[in-house]
């Protein structure tokens, strides 16, 4: 399955539904407050176990910093 992740193509395995938090699994995002669409709609943490990802989806997944 292809996607866009954060502006990159990336390849996935077609024989596998994948969701929002099997990409953050495997691409090791650690990060406590990330922000995640795909294809422009904001998906709330509560979903990630549940969100899926399709063929040609774009996913975006960002990382909030605070700071001063």
């Amino acid at each position: 399955m292809k996607i866009i992740l954060n502006n990159t193509p990336e390849i996935l395995d077609e024989n596998k539904e994948w969701t929002i938090q099997d990409i953050i699994q495997l691409k090791k995002y650690s990060f406590k407050l990330l922000v995640v669409k795909i294809n422009d709609k904001l998906i709330p943490k509560s979903d990630y176990a549940s969100a899926t990802v399709k063929d040609g989806d774009e996913v975006m997944i960002l990382h909030l910093m605070s700071g001063g």
